[in-house]
């Protein structure tokens, strides 16, 4: 019998041992504790977690992990745990950390035995996960379902809208003039639908890192043309000029033709949109490695305030005046995007009812 005993002692050592190594390898922190949540074990990554050098054995949960709820307030985890009958798990929590910031907490609780066999001691496993970035993910794909449905829900009513008048009147009175208006709005409403389905492929691969670059020689002038040949009709209709400066001395530029071309379309795009009267003028300048694009209107200005957040995504602001026109708030944040991929600089200078600058500076890029 005593070297049952023995032997028995041996298995449980070894197995002990197995499973201190196994809970050391774990990436999630994992903290044992007993009735009185007090610390029996844990692994190395808790110490990542809780960003602590060490833990006595033996130290109360509640001082160890003190976590905050979606209120900020502080969250009674002892009470938590005490009151865990079955597995149990928690995504809503966060925890502070002595500089401030704040990472979101997975933890899962389970009631265990402690031990080895009836006579363990019963106590609490924890395992415990940064899910921040899981969380930022949630809440950007809960935000862009919210914000696309929205922006598709008015366009897409204005147009079945539009065509159902035109089939009436077509059949009703047959005035031709009211059927031309009514499809050339429905007509608009399309083709808004049409950029935002762009914008939304576009930075479908920005943010899955498959755009590719392709350099090669740029012909500004040429391109300043064309786009303002595209841009005049709409500019016409509003009655403001669209104007474009060439520096003479301005030699080829080597970038992305495709995404130098988007960006500008999409400055000037929005420089048309929101200006009301007066002009939009494109500068074009040589610089020591590379080519400056200066955009710059008469129109309502940009706020202090939004100035800091006009290329986030979904963006927009709250001035009446830019409500009145149509826009997913995806432009300019598609727009940072590819200005970062061409590694390009731009800067934003605006005043209220003034007017608004963007200054883009494309470097050159070596050829593959």
């Amino acid at each position: 019998m005593p070297k049952k005993s023995s032997k028995e002692t041996d298995n449980e050592r070894l197995e002990r041992q197995r499973l201190t190594s196994l809970i050391n390898s774990m990436a999630d922190a994992v903290i044992a504790v007993d009735k009185q949540c007090k610390v029996v074990l844990y692994n190395g990554a808790t110490l990542n977690i809780l960003d602590v050098n060490n833990i006595n054995a033996g130290i109360s949960l509640s001082t160890l992990l003190e976590p905050i709820d979606t209120d900020n307030q502080p969250f009674d985890i002892v009470d938590f745990v005490k009151n865990t009958k079955r597995p149990t798990t928690n995504r809503d929590l966060r925890l502070k950390y002595a500089d401030g910031s704040t990472i979101n907490l997975y933890i899962s609780i389970a009631p265990v035995h402690l031990g080895y066999g009836e006579q363990g001691q019963r106590g609490y496993v924890l395992l415990i996960r940064d899910i921040t970035r899981e969380k930022s993910i949630e809440e950007e794909r809960d935000e862009f379902i919210s914000v696309v449905s929205h922006e598709l829900r008015t366009p897409i009513a204005i147009a079945e809208g539009n065509i159902s008048n035109a089939e009436f009147i077509s059949e009703k009175t047959g005035d031709i003039s009211e059927v031309r208006r009514a499809l050339k709005e429905a007509h608009i409403q399309v083709l808004f639908l049409a950029d935002m389905i762009n914008d939304l492929s576009t930075l479908s691969r920005a943010e899955r890192g498959k755009l590719e670059l392709d350099v090669e020689p740029i012909n500004v002038h040429d391109l300043l043309n064309e786009l303002l040949s595209g841009f005049t009709p709409e500019a016409e209709a509003k009655g403001i000029s669209v104007n474009i400066v060439i520096d003479p001395k301005l030699e080829l530029l080597q970038s992305s033709q495709m995404y130098v071309r988007e960006i500008l379309q999409n400055l000037i795009t929005n420089a048309i949109k929101y200006t009301h009267r007066g002009q939009v003028t494109i500068d074009a300048v040589q610089q020591s490695k590379g080519a400056r694009f200066i955009v710059k209107d008469t129109g309502i200005g940009i706020s202090k305030a939004d100035q800091d957040r006009v290329f986030d995504k979904f963006f927009r602001s709250e001035d009446y005046r830019t409500r009145e026109a149509n826009g997913s708030g995806l432009g300019l944040y598609v727009t940072i995007k590819l200005i970062k991929l061409i590694h390009a600089e731009i800067i934003l200078e605006s005043e209220l009812n003034k007017g608004s600058t963007f200054t883009l500076d494309v470097p050159n890029l070596k050829t593959t």
